[in-house]
């Protein structure tokens, strides 16, 4: 049998396979209310064959959540609770919910006016920008009694599995962690001091539900964090709590205020997955590892290789609800897979917005019901075979329209091969992948290397066209842009042009850093070497980590915005600006590139001048629409719809999901 979905049990509770969805913050909530929103999302994930659904956070009190998360703090909650519990388990799937307090986390801003955060200690925390303030011994006492009475509304609902978060950075952990935990009375100082609070709340949990009722907590394999806890003291804290009773353990990595990137597409798949073997090989419950396991074939194999005993989830089963489905029918091949991009959920958090999705712009919106056929069948020509147009395509032909696809060049995917160019963005690719395979499966009749004319389109008859022929790149209208050393980063990152030495990059959005970034990969020493390396000892772990991104080009950026990367999404940005730096790419903003000689660019700083020696330059100064048709099928009869770049420059999400919204209005 696969190990992915043979049967588990935690405690008497007996789950059908391995593959656990996550708690995630959805911000599908109304006032602490469940919605109709959030019932339909996680239920078309259990009809999609995942073996339990942990929905949440579920909150304790006001003071330690917001109102976009799972109200769980009073009883005026259960029947909103026992609705979402309901859609999970009739659909198939165990029902799980985890509960939490934020701590030193809390947003001042998103409580009661008259409650402010708190912590252990009166620790600063950067995310917030707040300084908590210090518990006294009796708000412990009362925060303990309440995950206790979260946890008993819970079961009185009917989920049937309640886990505890303890990691994060969220109250539990900062409590575990003498970066946060300055006290100096039974709630701090020694590590059993500091494993106090998270093994009592554990206790009152465990007395509120029983024994025989499923409680699970979910902590760190390390908190990432500069002079923070590391593998060892998680290890024994799990290790407690195995003898405190708990069920399962499931293995999460970092704080949020950690600087390593945690769930970025530039982080390996299963990345993580060793620290939950650290925690298995030291418990006999259950583990579960977690993060960027995004295919069924390693996580079987994390299974098999004794990683873990499940696996946790969260955006591949957004971007696939049907991913364990697939899987178990053999499958694997039609699976939609997360590429980590965060544009539709993490970013969306940020902005307090409803988790959506950027390969699947259904997910977040199954409430509105299926989307079926279209009343009258019509014959669609979509043309471009970028993601706006494989998504327009796919959702068209879905809806029983007669569609073909027509791209200009040989391939379909657009720019998003040039998106996937730098080495820790190659996920992109995946969608390319992907789509294709569904264009296979939905037999969608796809036409390269062809250009489409008006006349073609009339003469074919047919009803409607969408229009997604996408961008093209700006220039710069300076003297020596036309130099044979300006390259285009679309053609530098498409491979057409190569590119080395002083290299000069006009442009700081996401087109320029992605082209500084692969230019600062060029001369680097190759994963495979470098474990060699390190294997036999032969250079020091100082200069083994140079090695790893010291390049053979000197990159520079010219952007004239104050800051770069402002087109990329927030969860994002701040992983490729470290790398920049850590590459050792060197950024001017607020410089205007004035000329182009023979020497290099010569750039306007605040009215001063001076040249950088280039022997290339990449021109990354933008891109406008690409749409030659439009204004020629205005009078032609035909239902036409433009979109994606063609429409407006955007991101790949915006582009998929234009696309998307089209097909659906045929």
């Amino acid at each position: 049998m696969d190990p992915l979905f043979a049967p588990i049990k935690i405690n008497k509770l007996t789950v059908k396979n391995r593959i656990a969805m996550m708690a995630m913050q959805m911000n599908m909530i109304s006032n602490y209310e469940v919605t109709d929103r959030i019932c339909e999302f996680y239920a078309e994930r259990a009809r999609g064959g995942v073996g339990a659904i942990c929905v949440g956070f579920v909150s304790i009190d006001r003071g330690g959540s917001a109102p976009l998360n799972i109200g769980g703090h009073d009883d005026c909650y259960i029947p909103g609770l026992t609705k979402l519990a309901d859609a999970i388990k009739s659909n198939g799937a165990r029902a799980m919910a985890q509960i939490n307090h934020t701590g030193r986390q809390t947003y001042p801003m998103m409580i009661p006016k008259d409650m402010e955060p708190v912590a252990p200690s009166a620790v600063y925390c950067k995310m917030t920008g707040a300084t908590p303030r210090e518990l006294t011994e009796e708000e412990i006492l009362d925060i303990i009694d309440k995950f206790a009475k979260t946890a008993v509304r819970l079961k009185t609902a009917g989920f049937e599995i309640v886990e505890i978060l303890m990691g994060t950075g969220y109250l539990v952990s900062t409590f575990l962690s003498p970066l946060t935990n300055k006290r100096t009375d039974k709630w701090g100082g020694s590590e059993e001091n500091r494993m106090r609070f998270g093994l009592e709340v554990f206790k009152a949990v465990r007395n509120a539900v029983g024994a025989d009722f499923p409680v699970t907590v979910r902590i760190n394999g390390n908190d990432l964090m500069e002079d923070g806890l590391g593998s060892a003291p998680h290890i024994a804290f799990a290790k407690a709590l195995e003898a405190a009773g708990a069920d399962a353990i499931c293995v999460n990595v970092g704080w949020h205020e950690a600087r390593v990137p945690q769930i970025t597409m530039g982080v390996p798949r299963a990345n993580y997955a060793y620290q939950a073997r650290r925690i298995k090989e030291n418990v006999n419950v259950p583990v579960i590892a977690s993060h960027r396991i995004n295919d069924p074939l390693e996580a079987a194999d994390l299974i098999e290789l004794g990683y873990c005993d499940m696996v946790g989830m969260g955006r591949p089963l957004i971007a696939d609800p049907h991913f364990a489905l697939k899987a178990l029918q053999g499958r694997d091949d039609e699976i939609i897979h997360c590429v980590a991009c965060g544009q539709g959920c993490f970013d969306h958090v940020f902005l307090l917005q409803p988790v959506e999705c950027m390969v699947n712009p259904d997910a977040g919106y199954e409430y509105l019901g299926e989307r079926g056929l279209a009343e009258k069948k019509k014959r669609v020509a979509v043309v471009g075979g970028g993601p706006a147009g494989m998504s327009a395509a796919l959702t068209a032909k879905r809806r029983g329209h007669d569609v073909t696809l027509f791209e200009r060049a040989p391939v379909l995917g657009g720019q998003l091969y040039l998106a996937s160019a730098p080495e820790g963005r190659r996920e992109f690719e995946e969608i390319i992948n992907d789509y294709d395979t569904q264009l296979v499966i939905e037999d969608v009749d796809v036409v390269t290397d062809t250009e489409v004319t008006v006349k073609f389109l009339k003469k074919e008859k047919f009803d409607a066209v969408i229009l997604a022929t996408g961008a093209e790149p700006a220039t710069i209208p300076i003297p020596g842009a036309d130099r044979p050393n300006v390259l285009q980063a679309w053609d530098y990152l498409g491979g057409i042009v190569g590119a080395s030495g002083k290299v000069v990059v006009l442009g700081g959005g996401a087109v320029g850093v992605e082209s500084a970034l692969v230019l600062a990969e060029e001369g680097t020493v190759p994963a495979e070497t470098l474990k060699f390396l390190l294997i036999h000892n032969v250079e020091t772990t100082e200069e083994l980590r140079r090695l790893a991104v010291h390049g053979t080009n000197d990159v520079t950026i010219v952007e004239m915005l104050p800051r770069v990367g402002k087109d990329i999404g927030k969860s994002t940005r701040w992983t490729m600006m470290e790398d920049l730096s850590r590459y050792g790419v060197k950024v001017l903003t607020k410089a205007k590139a004035v000329e182009i000689n023979e020497e290099g660019v010569v750039i306007d700083e605040a009215g001063t001048k001076k040249t950088l020696p280039a022997d290339f330059v990449i021109l990354a100064v933008g891109s406008k629409p690409y749409n030659p048709l439009e204004e020629q099928l205005k009078d032609s009869g035909i239902e036409m719809t433009v979109v994606g770049d063609a429409k407006k420059i955007g991101l790949i999400f915006d582009a998929i999901h234009a696309g998307h919204k089209a097909a659906l209005k045929l």
